[in-house]
């Protein structure tokens, strides 16, 4: 991680953008904070690990003057319904502002966005929960943003890149309109939403947002 970091800060077009550090090892998150330059997104912390590495990673990422991408997660692992994403937002957005301090425009929620039509019922839903849920985290945890990895949304479709292209495009307008601001994307799978045929685009609409076909 410092090395990589460091030949990129040599590089003048590439440092002054910003650099997000992604590692699930901790030790290696910090040893790229210590070199980057300018203001860093690590990714990320989550209460998967308790109350107490939260806080601690936390402070950690506040000294060093980088925003955190906030998993999902708690002591009882990840939220895959709306309840407990929204749940999960909330206590992690209030001890980061009222117990550490962490300017809340340097905090950014991801919902977990997971894969639908999987054949299991429980995970129809998956879609539009995230949606629903950055539509209240906009709205409740004031300067929050939230972001998400748009390909895991696609994965019971891999070879069908087609599809995978129209669910994507699909699925970034509806997440946008409801207040997304940043996501993970792969740029050459990623359509314009107007531009997908019509019958492509109802079908996926109706497995994104769960809708039934009667509906």
């Amino acid at each position: 991680m410092t090395t990589f970091l460091n030949l990129l800060a040599a590089e003048p077009d590439i440092s002054r953008v910003p650099v997000m550090i992604d590692s699930s090892k901790w030790s290696v998150i910090e040893a790229g904070l210590k070199c980057v330059q300018g203001k860093p997104i690590v990714n990320s912390i989550s209460l998967k690990e308790g109350h107490d590495e939260f806080v601690k990673h936390a402070r950690l990422a506040r000294r060093y003057g980088a925003a955190v991408v906030v998993m999902s997660f708690d002591e009882m692992g990840q939220a895959d319904t709306l309840e407990r994403r929204t749940q999960i937002a909330r206590r992690c957005y209030d001890v980061l502002v009222n117990e550490v301090g962490f300017p809340a425009e340097d905090i950014i929620v991801d919902p977990n966005i997971f894969a639908v039509a999987t054949g299991i019922e429980e995970h129809n839903n998956y879609g539009v929960d995230f949606i629903e849920a950055t539509r209240w985290i906009r709205q409740h945890l004031p300067d929050a943003s939230v972001s998400g990895g748009l390909s895991n949304l696609s994965f019971s479709f891999r070879g069908n890149e087609p599809v995978r292209e129209a669910m994507h495009t699909a699925f970034l307008y509806h997440a946008i309109q409801a207040g997304l601001t940043m996501a993970i994307v792969n740029a050459g799978q990623l359509g314009v939403y107007a531009d997908i045929p019509k019958d492509l685009l109802e079908h996926v609409e109706d497995v994104i947002l769960n809708r039934r076909p009667d509906a």
